[in-house]
């Protein structure tokens, strides 16, 4: 199945199942389902046959919905650093003996359509196509089967990045120059885990204005999904609906000779087989 939150002519917002013809809007369907996505998802499974038994009776909405960012009450935004093959080679990077962890602040994270807004302060905007993983249940100590029991699905995510801040402030403000404000884009749905039978063999793909910038598979992963959710899981407890961004492959912007950065303009558009599009807009703020 595939999660999808939205907002409806009315400015209301609910959520609901998309599907190859349209949208079911379940939540207005039945309104004693859960209304927040996050919430939703740390009760899924006693409410999985209810939902499933509600599609099947239920058509599409005949209303324009507008798609909104699946979470919509996002807590920990996790991410992971140099973790394709690929890019590590790239940037001349050894090969990571154990997962590179840091996040972004919650205040980043937007939905599709959503413009990505290119702060006065930074002149390297960067792009970064990532497949994400949704917690699902309450983790801690996870071993390898309860990680891969606790994750609730996938999507497309954009770990947008201010390289100048990454890189050349004093002390390396990595927290900082990926936690701007909209510099956490994730959608257009999450994708069940049931629905991705293999996550780790996914073409992941970035295009700036239609052109093919980084083209790679999940299968370069050098740490896989249910890892990185029992490594983050010693050191901290995981919560449904935290995120974990699992890292980007090449071709980003600052490898590239000329750098290609983000301008405004710029349209972006993030593909992971299977888990669908997520495009945004750049904006430069004046």
């Amino acid at each position: 199945m595939r999660l999808v939150r939205f907002s409806r002519p009315d400015m209301t917002v609910g959520w609901g199942l998309s599907l190859e013809f349209g949208i079911q809007d379940l939540s207005l369907a039945d309104p004693s389902l859960p209304q927040s996505t996050t919430e939703l998802i740390g009760k899924w499974e006693s409410l999985v046959a209810r939902i499933q038994g509600l599609s099947k009776k239920l058509g599409t909405s005949e209303q324009e919905l507008k798609v909104l960012c699946p979470i919509d009450l996002p807590k920990k935004i996790l991410c992971i650093g140099l973790n394709y093959r690929d890019h590590a080679i790239e940037t001349g990077a050894a090969i990571p003996s154990e997962p590179i962890v840091f996040c972004k602040m919650p205040t980043a994270m937007i939905g599709p359509n959503e413009p990505i807004l290119l702060p006065k302060v930074s002149l390297q905007v960067d792009y970064e196509a990532e497949m994400v993983i949704v917690i699902g249940k309450t983790l801690k100590d996870a071993s390898m089967v309860e990680a891969t029991d606790g994750i609730f699905g996938y999507c497309v995510g954009n770990d947008v990045s201010a390289r100048d801040w990454q890189k050349d402030k004093p002390g390396k403000q990595w927290f900082l120059g990926k936690s701007f404000d909209t510099f956490a884009p994730v959608g257009p749905t999450i994708a069940t885990a049931d629905a991705v039978q293999e996550p780790g063999n996914l073409r992941i793909t970035c295009k700036v204005n239609g052109e093919i910038l980084q083209d790679s598979n999940t299968r370069e992963l050098i740490f896989q999904p249910s890892k990185l959710v029992s490594y983050i899981s010693q050191v901290m407890t995981l919560h449904p609906g935290d995120v974990i961004y699992t890292g980007t492959p090449p071709g980003v912007g600052i490898a590239r000779v000329p750098n290609r950065f983000l301008r405004n303009g710029d349209i972006v558009e993030i593909e992971v087989e299977k888990l669908g599009v997520l495009r945004n807009t750049c904006v430069q703020q004046v």
